[in-house]
């Protein structure tokens, strides 16, 4: 059940992104937790390229309380998905909006939307970087999303620097802290 200081806690960081008159996307971020108490499995899918993409999978997987996930490799290549408490919360995905390669963002900026029968929600990068690309197989099978959320519903590739994005991977959550989260947030 949505609580009244998760809404205002909502609120207060999309209100003003809405009306500031800023160069990015107004939106409203999705209200999930009124939407699903199912917490789901939200452990990244080992059998595909999002934790293959290197040999000893990734260094890190760090969660947002916007419910995206990031797992940077070595490298610096991270991907960026949806959790799956997400998308059961957003219902059967019909259109992926996916950001243009080369695109520089900073964090929290909106990268593209998942469209649902349910709703529209923006998804936010939660660090800065650049885009690599896009999951092209989201255009022609929205339905991965809601299939593979944590796998191959990935959502964007993007070139992080883990040393300039320290303080902000440091305030994101590790898969335990993120349930618990949820958990709290019920």
């Amino acid at each position: 059940m949505l609580s009244t200081s998760s809404i205002t806690r909502s609120l207060a960081r999309t209100i003003p992104r809405a009306v500031s008159g800023t160069s990015r996307t107004p939106a409203f971020r999705l209200f999930l937790r009124c939407q699903s108490t199912s917490h789901g499995n939200n452990n990244l899918n080992k059998n595909e390229l999002p934790f293959k993409f290197s040999p000893t999978g990734p260094k890190l997987v760090k969660y947002s309380k916007d419910h995206e996930w990031l797992a940077m490799h070595a490298d610096g290549t991270t991907f960026l998905g949806i959790t799956d408490y997400a998308a059961a919360a957003l219902g059967d995905a019909t259109y992926i909006e996916l950001p243009e390669a080369d695109t520089e963002v900073d964090a929290n900026d909106s990268i593209g939307s998942v469209e649902s029968v349910k709703s529209a929600s923006e998804v936010y990068v939660p660090v800065n970087g650049t885009v690599v690309e896009g999951n092209t197989d989201l255009e022609s099978s929205p339905q991965l999303i809601n299939s593979d959320p944590m796998g191959k519903g990935w959502i964007a590739k993007l070139k992080v620097d883990e040393a300039t994005n320290k303080d902000i991977l440091d305030k994101l959550f590790t898969l335990e802290q993120y349930e618990q989260f949820l958990k709290s947030d019920e």
